[in-house]
């Protein structure tokens, strides 16, 4: 039996239990019965949530993991039962058992779903769009050449049509749109992996001792395309300042729909998808990775 995520994030819960039941409580009503056997992820983003003892003993004892998201909707804690047997701890083995060979290949992967989706957002008459194929057929295992930063310069360079824009993480402007919406897919897809019983802090390719996400690093570079289509089309609206309306639209990336196998759904969810296939990756039982596209 698949085992169920439970996310709370739009507004404030009291989680207790009755007959190992989880109970979700707001205004002391209940809103919500879920059976504790059949929930695998607690994901909580929202701080004005609360929590019995009974409650987490109780997941605790059903496997089920409890994941703290803090104020940067990045999970700050995670409360893990102790099991011989969770299947976190099998996941957690299969992840820290990935050679250097696996990584490589899919980092390649990655880069190139990345090119591909830059390429995508050009007008289908830009040279640079060609440019951006060829380039993105053209990387190797690891990307030791480093084609990801070409085809960055290729693709800022023709990316607005008057070609004055600069890409440049300390600038306002369209910058600072990019920032925030790259920082909203990013916490998404941290909570992704948590979800899934992955460790965010061991990477495919970043790695840095001070960075706790790195894997979400890795994962978000093919879905900062999407990013960038979302800032040009609020650009194109008019948008000038990243005031709470530009944010409000930023954060509609997540229900957005993309392509994912054959299939088109919110972004939200075909994260998790995206995760699971890099789980069997991991496993041995795959070899490419599912990636969302833009539709």
């Amino acid at each position: 039996m698949i085992k169920r995520t439970i996310e709370i994030s739009r507004e404030p819960a009291h989680l207790a239990v009755k007959l190992e039941q989880l109970l979700i409580k707001r205004n002391g009503e209940n809103v919500g019965s879920i059976p504790c056997e059949d929930i695998g992820v607690v994901l909580v983003d929202h701080p004005g949530t609360t929590y019995s003892h009974a409650a987490l003993t109780c997941l605790a004892a059903s496997s089920a993991t409890v994941v703290l998201c803090g104020r940067d909707h990045l999970p700050a804690a995670i409360v893990l039962p102790f099991s011989d047997h969770s299947q976190i701890v099998w996941r957690l083995n299969d992840q820290l058992a990935v050679g250097k060979p696996l990584c490589k290949r899919l980092w390649k992967q990655l880069v190139q779903a990345k090119i591909r989706g830059q390429a995508a957002h050009l007008p289908p008459d830009c040279s640079a769009r060609s440019k951006l194929l060829e380039l993105a057929r053209g990387v190797r295992s690891g990307d030791p050449a480093n084609v990801e930063a070409q085809a960055a310069r290729i693709y800022w360079a023709n990316w607005i049509a008057d070609g004055e824009f600069r890409r440049d993480r300390d600038a306002q402007g369209i910058n600072a749109f990019l920032n925030y919406g790259y920082a909203v897919v990013r916490a998404a897809t941290a909570r992704a992996i948590v979800a899934a019983g992955l460790l965010p802090s061991v990477g495919l390719h970043h790695h840095n001792r001070s960075n706790a996400f790195c894997l979400a690093d890795d994962l978000v570079e093919p879905l900062r395309p999407l990013v960038d289509r979302r800032v040009y089309e609020l650009h194109e609206l008019g948008y000038t300042d990243l005031d709470q309306h530009a944010k409000a639209a930023l954060l509609e990336l997540l229900t957005l729909p993309v392509r994912m196998g054959g299939e088109t759904g919110p972004l939200m969810v075909n994260l998790h998808r995206m995760v699971a296939s890099l789980v069997r990756c991991y496993q041995g039982k795959a070899k490419q990775l599912e990636i969302p596209e833009a539709c």
